[in-house]
């Protein structure tokens, strides 16, 4: 490697030090109120202002007119669990041992020691509520309640580990909705969940609208299968998804709104992303994410890069795109920089992207970020330049899915529901297994990954291969047999 690249590295990894260590006494005088809106299988261009077509999204692209549109804005596993693991540890998922996506039939969760989100909110004295999908743990001591918030009302798992399950509908439990500790219902009306969810944050809101306040609203919608409650079923000219998405947009509206009447709007800090990419195979009940690649269960950009808006006056720029990297494992160590809460003692991963969401010109996410797909690293991305590894990934097969079935649904055999690993996964879903081999895309030319520029950037597939080493050494590769060395336990209970 040339001494040019090296010397990058070096810059690189001191300039990341430096952003992660800032503690801003501006950032920490403000202290603002957050709202971190987290939807589930939402595309890239689900949204109207990232190029939706079909449906209408006016309170989300008004939060855009408001403040900043990050184009390059990524979690770091394109799968339930995962993405949610990562978001409250700053965390790549498996550093924690969580990935894939937990069900009723799930032992592990959250680790106790692990400190997330909500807890580093408690601890400046922050009113903390999460109202939607948890999926970090089905067993009590994994309940939010007992992991640093104060309200709940939502599902433990996603909403199709029910008897709407497309495949699995007969070994089903009753989908289980909380409030708080307790049950409250079982199989509850799910074309109400947007509704209920929403009506319980805006109460929130004014309930905390004299001192600090933390709003997790990881909305289960529209993850398959969907619904809409009766006031927008058939107003979307796409159809059902279309009326998922505009109930989603209506949700911010009146998130805003609340916000507006509770006097506390100014100091609010409001965030809209997915989790992940869309779940293609289910076609008509799935979005889409043009002009990129692939999508859910993929480290395509497709799967990995996910819309997202924030808007804080006078501290977030208005009216802006933003097409800096920021990951969902940033927000974490952002946080702790806006309230002037500690690190977590244990290592994290993010870093610190105040700079880069305040818009200051020459801010850049430094470090590189890694991609995983289950215990593979499939991906590294430094810059606009993004290294896939040889790799098996899931495309859809043959025609998308409808109604809620996903592709080839009609050719599901007893043998295709037996069997386990990607294969398994691929024959549930409508997928089939296909491979890449090594290629280097440069995304500022070509978000869609469609020509590998390898021959022409050798040294950059050097550099990014080179840093692939240290994060295999930690996490683990099973692509190249490596064992982690750096990994925590997930939390068990029986």
């Amino acid at each position: 490697m040339s001494t040019r690249i090296r010397r990058l590295v070096v810059l690189l990894f001191f300039a990341t030090l430096a952003l992660t260590g800032c503690r801003a006494a501006s950032h920490q005088a403000s202290m603002p109120n957050v709202v971190l809106i987290f939807t589930d299988d939402q595309g890239y261009s689900d949204v109207g202002c990232f190029g939706a077509e079909g449906f209408v999204t006016p309170h989300i692209d008004e939060l855009a007119r408001q403040g900043t549109r990050f184009t390059r804005f990524y979690v770091p596993q394109s799968v339930c669990t995962a993405s949610r693991a990562g978001l409250m540890t700053g965390c790549y998922p498996n550093r924690v041992s969580l990935f894939g996506a937990l069900n009723h039939t799930s032992t592990n969760g959250i680790h106790p020691d692990e400190t997330i989100l909500p807890e580093l909110f408690k601890s400046k004295g922050y009113a903390t509520a999460i109202y939607g999908k948890w999926h970090l743990g089905t067993k009590d001591a994994f309940n939010p309640l007992n992991n640093g918030f104060d309200e709940y009302l939502g599902i433990p798992y996603s909403n199709d580990n029910t008897k709407y399950h497309p495949v699995f509908a007969k070994e089903m439990p009753p989908l289980p909705l909380y409030d708080g500790r307790k049950i409250i219902e079982y199989d509850p009306d799910q074309s109400q969940f947007t509704k209920r969810c929403t009506q319980r944050a805006v109460e929130f809101i004014h309930k905390n609208k004299d001192g600090r306040f933390f709003v997790y609203m990881p909305h289960i919608m529209p993850h398959v299968p969907i619904f809409a409650s009766d006031a927008f079923k058939g107003q979307a000219e796409l159809g059902l998804y279309g009326d998922v998405i505009e109930e989603l947009d209506w949700s911010v509206g009146q998130i805003m709104k609340a916000l507006r009447e509770a006097g506390v709007e100014k100091n609010t800090l409001v965030i809209f992303c997915s989790d992940n990419g869309p779940f293609l195979s289910y076609g008509s009940h799935a979005g889409t994410a043009r002009p990129l690649r692939e999508g859910k269960l993929t480290t395509f950009e497709g799967g990995v890069r996910v819309p997202c808006v924030m808007r804080w006056p006078g501290r977030i720029p208005a009216g802006a795109v933003n097409d800096k990297t920021v990951c969902t494992i940033d927000l974490l160590p952002t946080m702790c920089e806006l309230i002037g809460a500690p690190l977590p003692k244990a290592k994290i991963d993010g870093v610190n992207a105040w700079p880069v969401l305040a818009g200051e010109q020459d801010a850049d996410r430094v470090a590189p970020l890694f991609f995983y797909a289950g215990q593979e690293l499939q991906a590294v991305q430094l810059g606009h330049f993004k290294l896939h590894f040889a790799h098996q990934y899931l495309t859809v097969a043959g025609e998308p899915g409808r109604d809620g079935k996903p592709s080839n649904w009609g050719k599901l055999t007893p043998n295709s529901l037996t069997q386990s690993g990607v294969e398994g996964i691929a024959s549930r879903h409508g997928y089939r297994v296909t491979q890449t081999e090594m290629a280097l895309f440069n995304l500022k030319d070509d978000p869609g990954e469609t020509k590998n520029v390898a021959g022409e950037h050798p040294d950059m597939v050097a550099l990014l291969s080179e840093l692939a080493g240290p994060i295999r050494k930690e996490l683990g590769d099973k692509l190249t047999n490596v064992q982690g060395n750096a990994i925590r336990p997930a939390g068990q209970a029986q």
